[in-house]
């Protein structure tokens, strides 16, 4: 386990810059709006922000405030954030990323998670905090080996707890880090205290009889429909990334605006109110931070590689047995019946605001219903 420094050498930053400087933008489809993908007028204009304003030396040192190190697992290089609290009694936590995000998305979670009284909350909800970046992602990329499901992720965390010393901890997480960790319960039962997932541990069935969606509320009747609606106008991503992840990387990697645009696209579709602009929800400096990490790296194939054509989707693991909670925000479409099958859900709150990303969109409501639902599994 070695101590890690985000130190990116002038001459990326140089060669970002030539790129965007001679950026190439393709011409607007009729109408130039969302629905055909991210509008040129809209990108053009965080393209030349990114360009003039955006400060990656600001946010290198703002990561660079919290411990970081990187260590090797099943072969695989890991890298981590490591902060622990001052609080001497704190139950360590894992906090697992999705995509398209990164260890950025925890940012704004950091200082309430670990030092509490310092943010309006009790000294005794304090954690010790582990945030990885998911093999192949970032400073965890690229991988070198096939087989990276979210069960051999939670196993990997499962290491890195015992390496980091922890017998007893917590998991949290949304997008892949919903699925890994679970992951970490089934493989860990006896150290984990505690599953905390956002936005569900798995998607409900792509197809329900008349009889069966009849018996569903009305909100998750509608978290149906709105499944439906992205098999219908959202999926193409993940036809692309499960089964030709190089064949996207190669743009992605090259370019800084294609890298832009494909997780724009996401950030748009996936944030909530879905009609109100991205960089109106969240910071636009936060937006390109977790992009920079994507393209300093150049991790885009091996991030897809990992988070979409090694997921096993549709299998049902077994349930571990470990208390597991949910929070489901307005964007989100899980529906308990079908996270119970294997998980043991103890806890369920649906809110009525908030997207897919939540540590980014709502980390105040985040925070709470982290420290209410392991303010008794301590």
């Amino acid at each position: 386990m070695k101590p890690f420094s985000i130190d990116i050498p002038q001459s990326q930053l140089d060669d970002l810059q030539y790129r965007l400087d001679h950026r190439r933008l393709p011409a607007a489809l009729p109408g130039d709006d969302w629905d055909t993908g991210v509008p040129v007028a809209w990108l053009s204009e965080l393209v030349e922000y990114w360009r003039t304003e955006y400060d990656w030396r600001a946010a290198e040192k703002q990561l660079n405030e919290y411990p970081q190190f990187t260590t090797e697992i099943d072969g695989q290089n890991i890298h981590f954030l490591h902060v622990r609290s001052a609080n001497p009694d704190a139950l360590p936590l894992v906090l697992t990323h999705g995509w398209p995000g990164s260890v950025v998305e925890f940012l704004d979670l950091i200082g309430p998670l670990t030092d509490p009284a310092a943010h309006g909350g009790d000294a005794a909800d304090a954690f010790h905090l582990v945030i990885p970046s998911l093999p192949g992602f970032a400073f965890s990329g690229p991988v070198g080996e096939s087989g990276w499901t979210r069960a051999r992720i939670g196993r990997t965390w499962a290491k890195l707890m015992e390496q980091l010393g922890y017998d007893r901890y917590g998991v949290q997480g949304g997008d892949i880090g919903g699925s890994v960790s679970p992951e970490v319960a089934r493989s860990a039962p006896e150290h984990v205290v505690g599953v905390h997932v956002n936005g569900g541990t798995n998607l409900p069935p792509l197809q329900l009889s008349d009889e069966e969606l009849a018996t569903l509320t009305p909100l998750e009747q509608d978290r149906m429909a709105r499944v439906k609606a992205f098999m219908q106008e959202e999926f193409g991503y993940i036809a692309i990334q499960s089964t030709r992840p190089q064949a996207i990387g190669y743009g992605l990697v090259d370019s800084p605006v294609g890298q832009l645009a494909w997780i724009m696209d996401k950030f748009r579709e996936w944030t909530h109110p879905r009609t109100t602009l991205p960089d109106a929800i969240i910071d636009r400096d936060r937006l390109l931070t977790n992009v920079m990490l994507y393209w300093l790296t150049g991790t885009a194939s091996s991030a897809a590689y990992v988070g979409y054509a090694m997921t096993e989707w549709g299998a049902q693991p077994e349930n571990s047995g470990v208390p597991t909670g949910v929070i489901a925000f307005a964007h989100d479409v899980c529906i308990r019946r079908y996270c119970e099958a294997d998980n043991n859900i103890t806890r369920w709150t649906d809110v009525d605001r908030g997207g897919h990303f939540a540590a980014l969109e709502e980390p105040e409501l985040l925070t709470t219903d982290i420290r209410e639902f392991f303010r008794t599994l301590r």
